[in-house]
């Protein structure tokens, strides 16, 4: 996809404990992906979702997930269609993403790749930081964002 026009979608809200890994992840993506690549972030909101991803060839959403069984910290890559059916559990955003991508596709304004990377939480409560099996993640999570980026012809600076 050399070429591509590529966002990268950190999804949260860092005032519910791990649901803010993925601004931090894309706040660190942002330092290091080519300067091409579009990087924001969204609470997950549907219509949001969409408007950030119209017009691009691929996004990279990055979102914590809440899973049974659980294993917080644990980083998992999956197309964004995919996310129903992996036994995925729910989290504040996962109806969001899912809404968005059915939303999408009725209206022709999907990217043509859409990847999440998603980070099992460990809390999602009110208040600030992330718990220590989530912040050890990412790292991970950077990593398979970055190589992401790679797979689609958007190496990083690093």
């Amino acid at each position: 996809m050399i070429g591509a026009r590529i966002v990268v979608i950190g999804v949260g809200n860092e005032f519910r404990r791990d649901d803010g890994v993925g601004p931090v992840v894309a706040a660190r993506v942002a330092e290091l992906a080519a300067p091409e690549v579009r990087v924001s972030r969204c609470d997950g909101e549907p219509t949001a979702l969409l408007d950030m991803w119209s017009g691009t060839d691929a996004a990279v959403l990055i979102d914590a997930v809440v899973c049974a069984p659980s294993s917080p910290g644990r980083v998992w890559r999956t197309q964004a269609g995919g996310l129903p059916g992996r036994g995925h559990t729910g989290n504040s955003h996962a109806i969001g993403i899912a809404e968005a991508v059915s939303l999408g596709r009725v209206l022709g304004r999907l990217p043509r790749d859409l990847v999440v990377v998603a980070v099992e939480a460990e809390r999602l409560d009110y208040g600030v930081g992330l718990s220590e099996p989530v912040s050890r993640a990412i790292p991970e999570a950077i990593d398979t964002v970055l190589a992401e980026l790679v797979r689609l012809g958007r190496p990083s600076t690093r």
